[in-house]
């Protein structure tokens, strides 16, 4: 160690001779060894830099309620600004980003859905089987539901008349159509946390392998009252679709019921989930995001069941490097308050997409700030700035809102966000979210997380 200032030395006149003797008897002092040199670091330490722009004053609006959020510099993979970031909080709709990136990474972008009909066991009698579908449109040809290019249930009716009459040439009419929707667990329907309320103001359906127009009473509009009972009404259109492609016995019985190994009939596909994942991300079509949560599900061969979400989710997403292990899911529709969805973990995630091409359909997806989907009709007013800029999913239940995704600062920077208002919240938190994301985008990378 060095010298320490003031530290007393020795001199000369300090020692006293009280006897004389020899110059080579003298004793003389020994002068002090130089001190070790400090030790310095090996490395330079890189210089940070020092960034101004504060948000703190639209993240402290009380219509924010007990905010969260995470914002990622996606350049240099800085976290800008963290607020309770890494505390699993429920994302509202946010979670179909994690959908969606789930559906790409299992089943990839090409899977599709099927529902067939297959010859039951006994005479006349033919099983419709879901396979999760819910865009099987009810509608006649020519006409287009809010899923635009979906199969159409009268292409399957015609595909059934043809290939019963011609197995069954003597005894040609359909009279019985069993309605199979086993695929998914009849007990998971419905989750208990998710307000009943929803299906009647047209926000979602039940949860079933079989049903048509994913069960909107109007299925050209997005939202449009759900029916109590999804499986029956696609099971009566159907019948009709029999009955209209020229089945001899007109229009046959309904009745729940399970294949039996029969050979199948008929089938119609989906179109891939590259295509489906759009409308799922832009409108929040919820119908959409449960049938992709249950399909991840026994793509793991987990049943289908709700209960096996995390798991199935866990794995699906562990391939994209952010660590998973602090998901809770208990839908795939972001419905549930139960979710657990950290923000720093959607921000994360959505770097992960900016620069992943497999994922492009996911940004292609994505509501545009005050042009299209969800947020066609925000960032007005003094948030116009943003507007164009943004492109983020938004979330909404009962007391929460959130809002994340990517955007394109004023100063050319790209950031990964995510924002929660957290209750008690409301309507207003909608527009405390938009400026916020607007005072981000105005600091760009200059955003200090004080």
């Amino acid at each position: 160690m060095g010298v320490a200032v003031g530290e007393e030395r020795a001199s000369a006149s300090s020692f006293a001779i009280t006897d004389v003797v020899a110059p080579d008897a003298l004793t003389v002092p020994q002068a002090a060894p130089e001190p070790e040199p400090r030790p310095s670091p090996g490395d330079e330490v890189a210089a940070s830099p020092l960034r101004t722009c504060t948000i703190s004053a639209p993240a402290a609006d009380p219509r924010l309620g007990n905010f969260a959020g995470h914002v990622i510099d996606l350049a240099t993979g800085d976290t800008l600004y963290d607020r309770n970031g890494a505390t699993g909080q429920p994302a509202a709709s946010g979670m179909k980003v994690l959908t969606a990136s789930a559906v790409l990474a299992a089943l990839g972008p090409d899977y599709r859905m099927s529902t067939r009909v297959v010859a039951g066991a006994e005479p006349g009698t033919v099983v419709l089987v879901g396979g999760g579908d819910v865009t099987l449109s009810a509608l006649p040809p020519g006409q287009e539901s809010v899923y635009v290019g979906a199969p159409k249930l009268a292409d399957l009716a015609a595909q059934t008349v043809a290939a019963y009459t011609q197995a069954n040439p003597d005894a040609p009419a359909i009279t019985r159509v069993l309605l199979d929707s086993s695929y998914f667990p009849e007990a998971d329907h419905w989750d208990s946390t998710w307000e009943r309320r929803l299906m009647g103001q047209g926000f979602t359906a039940e949860v079933t392998a079989l049903q048509v127009d994913g069960d909107r009473s109007n299925p050209r509009a997005q939202t449009s009252p759900r029916s109590s009972d999804p499986i029956g009404r696609a099971g009566t259109a159907f019948a009709q679709a029999l009955a209209a492609a020229g089945n001899p016995g007109g229009q046959p019985a309904i009745e729940r019921g399970t294949a039996s190994g029969g050979a199948q009939l008929a089938e119609v596909q989906s179109q891939p989930v590259s295509q489906l994942i759009q409308p799922m991300l832009r409108e929040s079509d919820n119908s959409l995001a449960e049938t992709f949560g249950r399909l991840l599900s026994h793509h793991y061969g987990l049943g289908g069941t709700a209960a096996s979400l995390t798991d199935a989710f866990t794995r699906a997403l562990a391939g994209y490097g952010v660590p998973t292990d602090g998901l809770l899911i208990r839908d795939a529709s972001g419905l549930s308050y139960a979710n657990e969805i950290p923000p720093a973990y959607l921000a994360q995630l959505f770097a992960i997409i900016e620069g992943n091409p497999a994922m492009e359909q996911i940004t292609a997806g994505l509501p545009v700030a005050g042009q299209t989907g969800t947020l066609r009709n925000r960032f007005g007013g003094a948030n116009a700035a943003a507007a164009g800029a943004v492109t983020a999913k938004t979330g909404f239940i009962t007391n929460v809102y959130t809002l994340s995704g990517l955007m394109t600062a004023a100063d050319g920077s790209r950031l990964a966000f995510s924002l929660y208002a957290l209750g008690p919240v409301n309507d207003s938190a909608r527009p405390a979210l938009d400026t916020l994301t607007t005072a981000i985008f105005s600091c760009g990378n200059n955003l200090s997380n004080l």
